[in-house]
């Protein structure tokens, strides 16, 4: 089989060594093939995408020095790192616990520090990020 140049055929069970899961972990390894690609640098990130057993709100970071996204709902192998227009954006107004809020709010936070929701619903999602 021709593949196309840059496309790597990668076995689940190499990749899972190179992220330390042991057998028994939660992505246990299967001997099914994953498709990887190099990254797109003019893509756009897709938020929110699917990745292994997870839904993810904003870049992520598994193993690797820089954090990236997927350019697909779920992860397709097309992906890229995160520039700093690619990070989640706080989604106003948003609903938490009984109140809407319209900005940045430290109630609920030990610490004092101002966050905000990733999705309308907080208390449906419980997905945040601490604001700039």
């Amino acid at each position: 089989m021709a593949l196309p140049m840059g496309l790597l055929l990668v076995s689940v069970n190499w990749l899972h060594s190179v992220a330390g899961l042991q057998h028994g972990d939660k992505y246990s390894p299967t001997m099914e093939t994953v498709t990887h690609l190099p990254e797109v640098k003019e893509g756009k990130c897709f938020f929110p995408f699917r990745y292994r057993d997870g839904i993810f709100y904003d870049c992520v970071q598994f193993r690797v020095k820089h954090k990236w996204c997927s350019l697909n709902e779920t992860y397709e192998g097309y992906w890229k790192y995160c520039s700093e227009e690619d990070f989640a954006k706080c989604v106003f107004p948003f609903w938490y616990r009984r109140l809407i809020y319209w900005g940045c709010t430290e109630d609920g936070d030990s610490f004092g520090k101002a966050w905000c929701s990733l999705t309308w619903n907080y208390n449906k999602d419980r997905v945040w990020k601490y604001c700039d």
